[in-house]
């Protein structure tokens, strides 16, 4: 019997941004298994269960969120602000993944819940970074 890879919920609407996801995991050679939503209203039925995404074993839960925060809907503020609200994904490690660089935005994403602050693109050491937030306590963060 295989353990199964850890599956990243990779919420993210530009496909160029997936794209190098993809690519940095690649390069990085951690096996992931990969869940793309593109935008936050699919990111929170996803994890919810709902609509499309009710079967677990096309959909399993995530071991870690990737996050943008400006997506379609709800964007990433909003989705860690959900995210907050559930108990059942207090375990789940979030880490945002954006283009901005701004400090309120790193302040703010900190102040919902994201146990680390990405700016794009994804390069093969984020990806090990991504990897020690699944083993860490849920009080840790990085950066």
């Amino acid at each position: 019997m295989t353990t199964p890879k850890p599956v990243i919920l990779l919420a993210e609407d530009d496909e160029n941004d997936v794209f190098f996801m993809r690519r940095a995991l690649q390069k990085s050679e951690v096996e992931f298994a990969v869940q793309v939503v593109t935008d936050g209203q699919q990111a929170v039925d996803y994890l919810s269960g709902g609509g499309k995404f009710g079967n677990r074993e096309q959909h399993p839960l995530p071991s870690v969120i990737l996050l943008d925060l400006k997506m379609p809907f709800l964007d990433g503020f909003e989705v860690l602000t959900w995210l907050r609200s559930q108990p059942s994904f207090n375990g789940v490690p979030v880490a945002v993944l954006t283009s901005s660089a701004e400090d309120r935005d790193r302040r703010r994403a900190r102040e919902l819940g994201a146990r680390a602050y990405f700016v794009k693109p994804p390069k093969p050491e984020t990806i090990l970074e991504i990897m020690r937030l699944i083993g860490e306590p849920r009080d840790k963060a990085v950066n």
